[in-house]
């Protein structure tokens, strides 16, 4: 395997199991590391900065944009922004490991963008959208208000999966897994 200056991003609608599938393939030996986002929101529950996300707050973030920091940035939502720091990309590529991302579908099309061939770009699919709003209320993190704006938000990421590599259908997530690994060797070979 030849890991090394290579990325695979890992978008889909919030709620599809990009994590879920991310964190596998994190546990299965690959020479992979995770390329922690850099937000300016605040921790969710157990959420650890330069584990989950490095939480910059928004005049933190915005510094970040000023000085060049980021090799792509969102505005998910109004005052919630997300990026990839070029400093974490680095920081991987040397110490001989592919980066994997699991980021929202801008952000994932923004680094297919810039990574080219070097970059395996996954979109999930959930099998439905109403499977999304389950999957989105069965994690109790959440209110109503902030549920309706990522159903609204997913309706428009679905359309965008044929703009990825791959679409991966993840109806059966020990499935989705086996099918993300064979991709992923595949890849970095």
């Amino acid at each position: 395997m030849n890991p090394q200056g290579k990325a695979i991003i890992f978008s889909a609608p919030s709620g599809a199991g990009k994590t879920t599938i991310v964190k596998a393939l994190l546990e299965s030996g690959f020479p992979l590391r995770f390329s922690v986002s850099a937000t300016s929101r605040s921790p969710r529950g157990d959420e650890n900065h330069g584990k989950d996300y490095y939480f910059l707050g928004i005049n933190g973030f915005k510094d970040s944009v000023d000085k060049d920091g980021f090799l792509e940035w969102e505005e998910v939502y109004p005052d919630q922004f997300y990026g990839t720091l070029k400093a974490e990309i680095e920081r991987i590529w040397k110490e001989g490991f592919a980066v994997i991302f699991d980021v929202d579908v801008y952000g994932g099309l923004a680094l297919k963008e810039k990574f080219g061939d070097k970059a395996l770009s996954i979109f999930v699919m959930p099998p439905s959208v109403e499977a999304l709003e389950k999957r989105l209320r069965y994690r109790q993190t959440e209110s109503e208000e902030k549920i309706q704006m990522r159903l609204a938000k997913a309706n428009e990421e679905l359309s965008m999966g044929s703009e990825f590599d791959v679409e991966l259908i993840n109806a059966d997530l020990d499935v989705a897994i086996t099918e993300a690994k064979k991709l992923v060797t595949r890849f970095l070979e």
